[in-house]
This record gives structure tokens, sequence and C-alpha cells, in this order.
């Protein structure tokens, strides 16, 4: 995929060529046929709530995973100490398990000459194949594509990589504060490159997908419903967009709503509503619901409720997806048209897209159903936050994938809500006490610190005594190419 839109994401893919080469495995993305990372595996891996419960093995056998093992934060397998049950015969087999995209991997990194790996028990990959002839006998090779991929409700893409492995680093000083703390413009030159990196690597998952659905529409009505799902509903919402189509939402606006609320099982009775208007509103949408009512989500499909803000509720949010999306045409065909605008201007016009479709009088009154209006008190569906949210992670990898990304866009992310990651990388990078407004008002930045969180703190030994971020930004190739671009693309000019 070209490098136009995001030029800073070489130097910064440099950064991670530097790093050992346990830490670089996992760094490999978006080959022929898979378009995640081997972090996405490990997490599949990790996690039971993902993890196959029994993985068939030649000859009849099976393989129960009793304990995934250790997450290993320093060079050798992916996990360490795993505990896997072989049926018939009840035998246990105790010890590590790599992770890999193909079963030739093993082979490709010579694991087998490394005594590090002589404890593997397992080699798990996405995609099947004959084993690696240097793997030894006894290792029991697992498939994660077919079971996965038999999972509808099962999507890599909601899987939240900087959620895993919870490493916890300790509140004294790290290298790269020593290095970074006193040269912001440095600092706003690395972030600014792993930033583009990051844009790039949304950019080519997408691609990758429109190339083999085609159709642009679903996609983009896909990337934005996980959007609006944020952290906590972006598994179901992203579910309810492959059940419910953007086609099945060419209705009023009304209707839409009616249908995406009555598959995501989420239409309330009448009764919650404290008010007539309120009351016949939710009639209104039962009767529409029941009458061109189809499938609903299964329940194996949950959504988070409680614990959220009531701006965050799903209903609002669907609430916003019937407005962006209902009609004969929805909200990309309005993005289409700024093809002409760049830079700010365009993020300016492409903001007032959300809004001006996302005016409800209903919805901008009142939080909830169970709300009484409030006309005095006017409520937006979606916040300058979450459009900001939206254009990052949807709007601007989407134009990007199909190589139509209007020049200067990418400099002028707007900001938004800083979330734990961001936080804690900030503060490994930049110590204490140091100045949010470093990077706080640029959402390019943001996306800098959430990538550098994904590709150096979350490998980093409790010590961070194994992270090559610091050596690798000291040497002078590394250190100036990103910062020779800080005047050439005025990354930080508000003009």
């Amino acid at each position: 995929m070209k490098d136009a839109p995001f030029p800073l994401a070489g130097d910064y893919a440099r950064l991670l060529t530097a790093q050992p080469s346990a830490v670089r495995e996992s760094a490999a993305r978006y080959r022929a046929g898979f378009h995640w990372s081997e972090r996405h595996l490990q997490c599949l891996w990790f996690d039971s709530r993902y993890r196959l419960a029994l993985f068939p093995l030649p000859g009849g056998e099976t393989v129960t995973v009793l304990d995934p093992g250790e997450w290993n934060l320093e060079a050798g397998p992916d996990f360490i100490n795993a505990i896997l049950l072989i049926q018939p015969g009840a035998r246990q087999l105790r010890g590590d398990v790599e992770v890999h995209v193909h079963p030739s991997d093993w082979d490709a990194h010579s694991h087998w000459t490394n005594p590090a790996y002589a404890r593997v028990i397992a080699h798990v990959t996405w995609f099947a194949g004959p084993a690696p002839r240097t793997l030894a006998s006894g290792v029991c090779a697992l498939s994660l594509a077919a079971p996965v991929s038999a999972q509808p409700g099962l999507s890599l893409d909601d899987i939240d990589l900087k959620a895993y492995p919870h490493a916890v680093l300790p509140a004294t000083p790290r290298p790269c504060e020593t290095f970074l703390k006193s040269d912001p413009d440095q600092a706003r030159a690395v972030l600014a490159a792993a930033g583009h990196y990051r844009l790039r690597a949304k950019a080519a998952r997408l691609r990758v997908r429109l190339e083999q659905s085609g159709d642009r529409g679903q996609l983009f009505y896909e990337e934005t419903m996980a959007a609006l799902g944020y952290k906590h509903n972006q598994t179901p919402f992203r579910a309810l967009a492959r059940l419910l189509p953007d086609a099945a939402l060419v209705a009023p606006r009304e209707a839409a709503f009616a249908r995406l609320l009555g598959t995501a099982r989420l239409l309330p009775q009448p009764d919650v509503a404290p008010d007539d208007e309120g009351r016949r509103f939710i009639r209104t949408l039962w009767d529409t619901w029941w009458r061109d009512a189809g499938e609903t989500l299964p329940e194996s499909v949950t959504w988070t409720l409680h614990n959220l803000r009531p701006q965050n509720a799903p209903v609002r949010r669907l609430a916003a997806a019937a407005c962006l999306f209902s009609g004969l045409s929805h909200v990309l065909h309005d993005l289409d048209r700024l093809a002409a605008e760049n830079g700010l201007r365009w993020h300016s016009q492409a903001k007032d897209c959300f809004e001006t479709r996302c005016r409800w009088p209903f919805w901008n009154q009142r939080l909830a159903f169970s709300s009484k209006p409030d006309a005095q008190q006017e409520t937006v569906l979606l916040g300058d936050a979450r459009i900001a949210a939206i254009l990052t992670n949807a709007v601007i990898p989407f134009y990007a994938a199909e190589g139509t990304l209007p020049q200067g866009v990418v400099n002028h992310l707007p900001s938004e809500d800083l979330s734990a990651p961001m936080r804690l990388t900030a503060l490994h990078l930049f110590g204490r006490d140091h100045n949010p407004a470093l990077y706080a008002d640029s959402g390019l930045l943001q996306q800098g610190l959430l990538q550098i969180h994904l590709d150096f703190c979350l490998n980093a030994k409790p010590g961070c005594d194994a992270c090559v971020l610091c050596d690798t930004l000291r040497s002078k190739g590394a250190k100036e190419a990103p910062r020779r671009y800080i005047s050439t693309l005025g990354l930080f000019s508000q003009t």
C-alpha cells in the first residue's frame, strides 16, 4: 500500500525492526490472507472467552487447554508453563507455547536452533498446513482459522490489544523519560511517526477487507458501528452491523431505529418512558418492528449496559446510527462530497456532516427513554470526542484504503478523550510532571501514544530493561528522520 498519506510511517517501522526478534515477530502484519497481527492470535490463545474449548489432532485425538500459560514478556516462546490435556488417555503435557500466523514461520524464525524453545509443547497458528520440518514430533500443531471463522459473533477486529497482558510497570522513571522529556520537538516527532504508522496499519486492514467484499458502503457502516460501540460494546455493534446490513436501513429514520433496536434486543417497553411523548414513540417503534421483524442477535452476544455514561448507552448510540445510515443516502455520501477539501477545513466539514445528521429533537432533549424531556438542556447524540474517534478510526483509514484521502487531513486529527493506555504511555515517555499539552490537542499524537504502548510498553519487562526504544531513538538516523518532517508537513500549525 502506498505511504503517501502517511509519510512518517516508514520511520516508525524502522524503530520496530531494531527490536529483538522476540518482539519483531509479533509486529509482522497484513500478510497475504491475514490482515491482523500475531498479537491478535496471542490474545485468542490467552483469553478463555475466545479460545476454542477443544482442538482436534490427527488420528482422532483432541487437545483441551487446561492452562494457556503465562504471557512471556521476554525473549523466547510466547507463553510458558502451559498445561494441555490429550484425549483419549487423559495425558497431560506441560511446557511452552509458540504462536505464529503460518506453520512455516517456525522454520523461518529458526526456533529449532534456539534452546529457549526446547520446552515447546504446542505450535499455535492461524492457518493450517503441513507441520514445519524442524518442529519436534511430539509438539501439538493447533490451527485457529477454521474454529474462529466458524463463530459469526467473533471478530478479531474487536479484540482490545491494549488490554493484554495487563503488565504492570514500576512507578520509577523509565529510560525513555530521560531522553524525551527535555526534547519536546523530538517527542512530538516520534509520536507523529508512530501515529502515521498506526493509521497506515488501519488503512491496510480496511484495504484488504474492501478487496475481499467489494461493498464499500457496508464496510464503512461496519467500521462506523464499531466506533460507535467504543470499547465496551464494540463487539455487539459490529455483530449487529453484519446481521442488519446498511441496505436494511434504507428507510425513514424512525423505521431504521426500530430495526436496529429490535435486532439488537434493546427495544424497551412503553411504560419505561415517564411522559406521553416517550410512550407514544416507543409504541411506534414496536409497531414498526412487529411489521417487518427479522432476526435478532443471539443471546451469546451480550451488551454492556451498566457503568456507562448515559451519553454512551447503546440505545443512544443506535439512535445516532439511525441518523447516520437511514434514508436513500447515508453519511458516507455526504463525506464523499468533501474530496476537494483538505486539512482543517476537511475536518470541520466532516464533523458538520455528523452533527447535522444527528439532530433529532427527541434525543436532543433527553438522555434516555426513561428521562423526562428538557428543552433547556440540549444533549447531542454524538459529542466532539466521539466524532473525532469515528473520523480517526473509521473515516480516515477508509479513504486512505481507497486512495482518496484528501491532502493534509492526517496531520490535523482532532483530539479524542485521553484513554488509560494513552496516559500510561505518556507517563513512561515523559515522566509524572510532564505537560499533557504536548499531545492532548492532537489526535495524531494520541494515536502515536497508543501505537508505542502496543509495540513497546506491552512487550517490556517489568523494569523496561529489554525495551530498545530509547537506544534506537538515540541513533542519529532514527532521531533525525521523523524530525525533518515537522516543518514540511506543518504537523502542529493551526492553519
